[in-house]
């Protein structure tokens, strides 16, 4: 399978202020991701509040979203975490995911009844991939969330040749030793996308060529700028941009975690409303102080625009 090479946004789902789905702003969205340089979008996953989504909801955003890239005569890559703590349910959202034209799915973890081993877990992978034969599964691994730390080399050695659409891994963790082994099984077969953001130059030193990432959405310029600088040597410009990289992620934290995010999309011009329950809405007090912080890094030039 064709890896991918380049950035994917994992996308916030836009909300009206009744919390419903805001349809409408998914056209602009998606033209926004393509115009700023972005090769795909990782969808219902933690920045898209898929856990918090209800299944037709996620069927919804799948639809929105695919029917944007059909338009598309260079299409981005489009990835569905479909995954969840039931099986059945992820399978259902795999077959809608191949229905409407996905380029791949992705799985994470079950989180309240939680596999102890490598083994348990790729059952439950294999269990959902075999659903959809044809189809691209990643797995997403992000065990602050999930509570899951088997480690990747050990599931990718027990998908190996059981599981022919087993693609790769969505590696949102802090574990090099654990990535760069995955990189190199069976003569880098799979495909392993690097899920942190702040630390994307540690990763593109070790090997990595793809990543997904929350911040991708509005500060793309940032990170292609990295890596390009990457690229050419420039490892002195490299380190001091992902130190601004690190320095605007820290206001996430300041100002309440995953939910800044969408601050961030409001103040590039994309509003996307506010997370659901239990994530803490901003206040307009606290936003008005929040772009005050963004300003003050200093770094409009490397924030998303509208084209």
């Amino acid at each position: 399978m064709e890896k991918i090479k380049g950035l994917i946004a994992a996308p916030f789902t836009p909300m009206d202020k009744d919390g419903s789905i805001k349809e409408s702003v998914i056209k602009d969205y998606y033209s926004f991701l393509k115009a700023n340089g972005l090769v795909g979008a990782f969808l219902n996953g933690s920045t898209g509040e898929g856990v918090s989504l209800s299944v037709e909801e996620r069927k919804l955003t799948a639809s929105l979203w695919t029917n944007e890239a059909k338009k598309d005569t260079d299409p981005l890559k489009l990835i569905n975490l479909v995954g969840g703590t039931s099986y059945q349910q992820a399978i259902q959202l795999a077959l809608h995911s191949q229905e409407v034209g996905m380029d791949a799915i992705a799985v994470m973890a079950p989180f309240y009844f939680k596999p102890n081993t490598a083994e348990q877990l790729a059952e439950f992978v294999m269990k959902i991939g075999a659903s959809v034969p044809d189809m691209p599964v990643y797995f997403y691994h992000i065990p602050v969330l999930t509570g899951v730390d088997v480690p990747m080399i050990e599931l990718i050695k027990a998908l190996h040749g059981k599981m022919p659409n087993f693609a790769g891994v969505k590696y949102t963790h802090e574990d090099f030793m654990d990535f760069l082994s995955c990189l190199h099984f069976a003569d880098g077969q799979y495909d392993m996308l690097w899920g942190r953001d702040e630390n994307l130059l540690a990763a593109l030193a070790i090997g990595a060529e793809g990543g997904v990432g929350s911040t991708f959405n509005y500060a793309t310029p940032l990170y292609l700028t990295l890596i390009d600088d990457y690229k050419k040597g420039d490892i002195v410009s490299a380190r001091q941009l992902q130190q601004q990289s690190i320095d605007m992620i820290r206001l996430l934290g300041k100002y309440g975690g995953i939910g800044t995010g969408k601050a961030f999309m409001k103040y590039v011009g994309i509003e996307c409303g506010q997370f659901r329950l239990p994530i803490k809405p901003m206040t307009d007090s606290a936003y008005d102080e929040f772009t005050k912080d963004v300003d003050a890094l200093n770094m409009n030039a490397f924030f998303s625009k509208i084209k």
